[in-house]
């Protein structure tokens, strides 16, 4: 046999490139690199991760009351006291308060009612490092629910850290399942893959525990965000997704509105019992939350973040998703203007 050849296939031989010829292909690349830099700035701008345009109408999830007579749309209940020596009014009573100014928990609770209540369960904290939902609101919030006629209630979310740590050091497993709520733990087969048809979310993992519900109540804790600066009653949604849910934060205001999009809640209820001031959205130092000793609840979930974020010291205008939602027609930020009744406990 003849010795193999070590010279290349004639066919890839080839002349070397006159000078018109690269100045040509220069000419091509510059302006194939130009267009990359535009599309990757279109891609960055609606979502960071190369999520194509939504098409058809945005899936919506919407568990609010069909007709609501009720007398207000935001309730406040305080119970810091201004005297140091007197005890403030536990978070119990201020959820027992916040609910009557709203006209009862049998103003959003039927009997019968299947109910999923969504606190933050996210971060393998305790109560004081403020970072999850204060486990004794979410026992008084279930506790409602069934003293309205509830069915079933089921208490669960969709941690970042291991749920097993979070749902017990948080105390919300206890809490909760004291006053007879089902509490699940998020598992792989829970999930759901939806086509939400948002800006920045497409197609993702749905936590079915909290689309497959009769009513739902939101049960976010208030604190500081490195990223949206805020989070509360609209990011607290991140909850009910699964996946890669880190992705998300490239463009995390559209993320957030997009999640506001999808889940209209029942009632949003606010626990800032504790409120995390900085280092968020885990904390890790006790010093990083302060005692507020404020629960609030509202019907609008884009005007309780509007109202909120000043328990940070943050302003409404800084929050771009809020500007997103309104313009979607989600809520209002001028939460100045909702039916407002604030209780003080001290």
């Amino acid at each position: 046999m003849p010795p193999k050849s070590k010279s290349p296939p004639v066919e890839t031989l080839r002349e070397p490139p006159s000078r018109r010829e690269m100045l040509q292909r220069a000419g091509l690349a510059a302006g194939v690199m130009a267009g990359t830099a535009a599309l990757a700035k279109w891609r960055w701008d609606k979502g960071g991760f190369g999520q194509h345009f939504a098409e058809g109408q945005r899936q919506v999830r919407d568990f609010r009351l069909r007709s609501d007579p009720g007398p207000l749309d935001l309730a406040i209940a305080r119970g810091k006291p201004e005297d140091p020596t007197r005890p403030p009014a536990t978070p119990t009573q201020l959820v027992e308060a916040v609910l009557a100014a709203m006209g009862g928990m049998q103003r959003f609770i039927s009997r019968g009612d299947v109910v999923a209540i969504k606190p933050n369960i996210g971060w393998d904290r305790t109560p004081l490092h403020g970072a999850n939902t204060n486990p004794e609101v979410v026992g008084a919030v279930v506790k409602a629910c069934y003293a309205a006629g509830a069915k079933h209630v089921v208490v669960t979310d969709a941690s970042c850290n291991d749920p097993g740590r979070c749902f017990q050091k948080s105390g919300i497993w206890n809490a909760a399942y004291a006053m007879g709520a089902e509490v699940i733990l998020p598992s792989e087969h829970r999930f759901r893959t939806m086509r939400l048809r948002g800006d920045v979310l497409d197609e993702w993992p749905v936590y079915t525990p909290l689309v497959n519900a009769d009513k739902v109540i939101n049960l976010p804790v208030a604190k500081h965000h490195n990223l949206s600066k805020y989070t509360a009653a609209m990011k607290n949604w991140y909850g009910v997704l699964g996946g890669r849910r880190n992705r998300l934060h490239q463009s995390i205001d559209l993320s957030v509105a997009d999640l506001a999009t999808f889940m209209r809640p029942t009632l949003t209820i606010l626990d800032a019992v504790r409120v995390l001031m900085r280092n968020g959205p885990q904390g890790g130092n006790f010093d990083d939350a302060r005692e507020a000793h404020v629960v609030a609840a509202c019907t609008d979930q884009v005007a309780l973040d509007a109202w909120g974020c000043q328990l940070i010291g943050q302003k409404r205008e800084n929050l771009a998703y809020l500007k997103i939602a309104e313009e979607r027609g989600i809520g209002t930020s001028q939460f100045e203007k909702l039916r407002t009744r604030e209780v003080s406990l001290v």
